[in-house]
């Protein structure tokens, strides 16, 4: 009879028990693996956007800060999160500025590759006058209202980390990633600005639409005819206008966007471009009028208009569109790649 019991116990102790025992465990050490992942998720998931890009030979480049004229290396992306608080409002929308952030990449990519003997010793200046604009974070953020500084700066900083490595390319290799504040419109061919040679495939005319809501989109400049006279004999002191004759003062010729191509002053004709520089215009699209003693160009727009209008950017942005439908709306035949 014992020996009976004593088998009965290991019978039901080897079929029941035991298994029951080893479940339990499985299960406790399967939970535990599963905790353990769901915690290294967490933890990893908020240094991606910080972790550094490698680009090779731009991880690291010299910046040229042309009022002192001192040289900083700086970390790539860390140069773009203070161009893009410079270049674009961080006000526009996120993916406007992840489209500024990839275009700004790009553009100092192409600089470094194609630019070098720019800025002897550096890759590139803060001037945006000859490169790009660059604003401190100190400067920045004084800038901008004291409730406003931190949301901004880290929006910027998120739109820079989250577009790490990705450029534009045609052919295979970087843009010369132009941009500017507002197209009044239309974007203009980077010869008529810039002159025979500097025509590129992907910078064609493209039309913009929603501009016409932004300050940038219009303005005014208004002279008398002295006045007139004065700014063009800096220039030209020969120049001779009758202001009896209403042909003494006319536009000649357009570009294909609309902008003013070749314009006639007197015994001059000068193209859109200088009129723009000489009177200050914010684009070389405008028109003249002419009453009394007085002067008018009527202006659309404000820059070059070359590649990516801001603001169209912005407008896109808000109607649903991506920093990639926004790259490949304003540059023709373009990739969005990791670099």
């Amino acid at each position: 009879m014992k020996k009976f019991l004593i088998y009965f116990f290991a019978f039901v102790f080897i079929c029941f028990i035991l298994p029951a025992l080893l479940t339990k465990r499985d299960i406790i050490n399967v939970s535990a693996v599963e905790s353990s992942n769901t915690d290294i998720t967490k933890e990893e998931t908020p240094n991606e956007n910080v972790e550094k890009y490698d680009y090779s030979n731009y991880s690291t480049i010299r910046l040229l800060h042309k009022k002192t004229g001192e040289i900083e290396n700086v970390d790539l992306d860390s140069y773009l999160v203070n161009v893009v608080s410079s270049e674009m409002p961080a006000s526009y929308e996120l993916e406007a500025l992840k489209a500024q952030a990839i275009v700004a990449r790009t553009y100092t990519i192409y600089q470094i590759r194609n630019n070098s003997s720019k800025h002897e010793n550096s890759d590139i200046c803060d001037d945006s006058t000859c490169c790009q604009a660059w604003i401190s974070k100190e400067d920045r953020l004084s800038r901008w209202d004291e409730n406003l500084r931190d949301s901004y700066w880290q929006k910027i900083e998120q739109c820079v980390n989250e577009t790490k490595g990705i450029i534009i390319t045609y052919n295979n290799e970087p843009i010369n990633a132009f941009f500017h504040s507002n197209s009044g419109g239309t974007t203009e061919l980077p010869v008529n600005v810039w002159g025979g040679g500097s025509n590129l495939e992907y910078l064609q005319v493209v039309e913009t639409a929603g501009e016409e809501g932004y300050s940038q989109y219009s303005s005014e400049v208004e002279l008398t005819q002295e006045q007139l006279l004065e700014k063009l004999k800096e220039k030209y002191s020969d120049i001779e206008i009758n202001f009896e004759n209403a042909d003494e003062i006319k536009i000649l010729e357009n570009t294909d966007s609309g902008r003013v191509k070749t314009i006639k002053f007197g015994n001059h004709e000068l193209s859109g471009v200088e009129t723009r520089t000489i009177f200050g215009l914010k684009s070389t699209n405008f028109e003249v009028t002419i009453q009394d003693n007085k002067i008018k160009f009527s202006v659309k727009g404000y820059g070059h208009g070359v590649g990516m209008s801001q603001t169209g950017a912005n407008t896109m942005a808000k109607e649903g569109s991506t920093y990639e439908d926004i790259i490949k709306h304003f540059y023709v035949g373009v990739e969005v790649v990791n670099f």
